[in-house]
């Protein structure tokens, strides 16, 4: 089948957004057979400042795909353990070491990510992926979904399908359209992004700077540093309307290293910004319907761990729904009810996990004004072991409730 080609019958399954949830879910079924049209409104994947943190957790699944080799041929960093600076003295907080089978998360630029998973994708026949294809609403036919409205470079059209699956994020189209509401627990900050180059002489590795009532993240992209200046939440307009040298000036005191280069911040034009949300949906389904990824829980960046329970809903929601799907049997809703039971409970961890680091640690961070920031002693001491500092590189870079691929490769 060739990109973009609409298949003579409705595919058993729509997936709304080409994102890691949405494109390996669509990899899983076409898999093991079955029919599925992933739409996603892009021409491309190439949109900076997307998270590309793959965790211990994706790089397993990747194992079970046979797909790692290909993986750790793209660009990337390994990191096997994160430090912080705070009021100028490095402080150890999470560190992958002595975990098995993965011990270290990668950076990787999600464009290649997303690419490698669908290349391995167009392998199906049954994978038909459609870029600059934007679904607009849902088609509602006997009292459920039964597709969704799509705008295309060709005009128009309706996509009917037996189940859609919305992964298409936290600014979900398709959760507005079924009218499901979502918690929203709430977040202290936002997070401006941007690039500053990188020096040979630079600290290596991948770590956060607190001091003086800023907190900033520098990820070691090899020849530039990806940069997370964290702001109060709601500050970023009256921040814009102020002079690029405020923002110049306070990277250059968090980081004196890159006093030498914080010209290469040209404008506010060169700063994106990430609206830091953290909610989950009470409901995750409809007849018809089922929502995944951050259409249904958006995450904190706290852990970075965004992509990797997307990729989880997939895996858990591929397990559950291809064998149905693969025999042609109706999807009820309970099945669909069972992939929000298998997941809602890894998510609720962490996300109580990542409120209360944003209500103790980076609340307070950002509050202290000009006075040096401080670790309690007891958790400076803790944090001296490898042991402790195993305990948040497991939970956010394995899971709780982990998932494996239960789905076969089907062969006609």
């Amino acid at each position: 089948m060739t990109l973009g080609a609409k298949p003579h019958h409705p595919p058993r399954c729509c997936v709304v957004g080409g994102g890691p949830a949405g494109i390996m879910l669509a990899l899983l079924l076409a898999r093991a057979g079955i029919s599925v049209v992933i739409l996603e409104k892009h021409g491309d994947f190439l949109r900076d400042f997307r998270g590309d943190t793959v965790h211990p957790s994706t790089l397993q699944i990747l194992k079970e795909l046979d797909l790692l080799k290909q993986f750790e041929l793209l660009p990337q960093r390994r990191e096997s353990h994160l430090s912080g600076l705070v009021a100028g003295r490095e402080q150890p907080v999470v560190d992958f070491r002595g975990l098995r089978p993965f011990d270290y998360l990668a950076l990787v630029p999600q464009w290649d990510f997303l690419n490698l998973l669908a290349d391995a994708g167009r392998r199906y026949e049954a994978f038909d992926l459609r870029m600059r294809h934007k679904a607009t609403g849902l088609i509602q036919a006997g009292g459920r979904v039964a597709g969704v409205h799509v705008e295309s470079p060709t005009g128009a059209y309706e996509l009917r399908a037996d189940l859609v699956v919305a992964c298409d994020g936290r600014r979900s189209t398709i959760r507005d359209a079924a009218g499901l509401k979502a918690k929203d627990y709430g977040a202290p900050m936002d997070v401006l992004w941007f690039r500053v180059p990188r020096s040979a002489s630079d600290p290596q590795g991948t770590f956060g700077i607190v001091n003086g009532g800023h907190l900033m993240v520098l990820l070691n992209r090899n020849d530039y540093w990806q940069t997370a200046f964290v702001v109060p939440k709601g500050s970023d307009a009256t921040l814009r309307a102020q002079p690029i040298d405020g923002l110049r000036e306070a990277v250059g005191r968090l980081a004196p290293f890159l006093s030498d280069r914080k010209d290469s911040i040209e404008s506010w034009d060169k700063v994106s910004t990430l609206t830091v949300q953290v909610d989950r949906l009470e409901r995750w389904h409809k007849p018809g319907l089922l929502l995944i990824g951050d259409a249904a829980h958006a995450m904190s960046p706290i852990g970075g761990v965004g992509i990797n329970l997307a990729i989880q809903d997939a895996v858990a929601t591929a397990n559950a729904l291809a064998l149905p799907l693969r025999e042609g049997r109706a999807l009820d809703e309970a099945l669909l009810a069972s992939v929000q039971r298998r997941r809602e409970m890894p998510v609720h961890v962490v996300q109580r996990v990542q409120l209360a680091i944003q209500n103790r640690v980076i609340s307070r961070a950002l509050e202290e004004g000009g006075r040096p920031p401080r670790i309690p002693w007891l958790l400076r001491m803790l944090l001296k072991s490898r042991i402790v500092r195993n305990r948040p590189a497991r939970l956010f870079g394995y899971g709780i409730r982990q998932e494996h691929v239960r789905t076969p490769e089907f062969t006609a």
